[in-house]
C-alpha cells in the first residue's frame, strides 16, 4: 500500500501563489508516473500537470505557463508551484501515483486550494 502526504493547500487570492507537496511511501525507482489532479465542485476530477511512465511532462491546457511540476528524486516527493493563481482554480487537488508492477493507482487524501478575494 502506497502513502501519499500531500500539503499545501490554502486560501489564496486571484494572482497570488501556492506550492503543493506530495510526497509517497515508496523508493523512486517504484514510481512509474506521478500527477496532480484537481475537482472542482460538480465537476469530474481532471488531470492539472503530471509526470508520466516515459519521461514525459504534461500539463492541462488551463495551466499552463502559470503552474511548474517538480520533483525530488531522492525524496520521492513531487511538487506544484501555482503562479497567477485565478477562482476558476479553486478545487480540491489530489496527487496520484502509480507504481511499477502494480495495476492499483494511489490516491492522496486531498488538498483545499480556494482562490478568492
Amino acid at each position: 500500500q502506497v502513502q501519499l502526504v500531500e500539503s499545501g493547500g490554502g486560501l489564496v487570492q486571484p494572482g497570488g501563489s501556492l506550492r503543493l507537496s506530495c510526497a509517497a511511501s515508496i523508493t523512486p525507482d517504484s514510481i512509474k508516473a506521478m500527477a496532480w489532479y484537481r475537482q472542482a465542485p460538480g465537476k469530474q476530477r481532471e488531470l492539472v500537470a503530471g509526470f508520466s511512465s516515459y519521461g514525459r511532462t504534461v500539463y492541462a491546457e488551463s495551466v499552463k505557463g502559470r503552474f511548474t511540476l517538480s520533483r525530488d528524486n531522492a525524496k520521492s516527493t513531487m511538487f506544484l508551484q501555482m503562479n497567477s493563481l485565478k477562482a476558476d482554480d479553486t478545487a480540491v487537488y489530489y496527487c496520484n501515483v502509480d507504481q511499477w508492477g502494480v495495476l492499483e493507482t494511489y490516491w492522496g487524501q486531498g488538498t483545499q486550494v480556494t482562490v478568492s478575494s
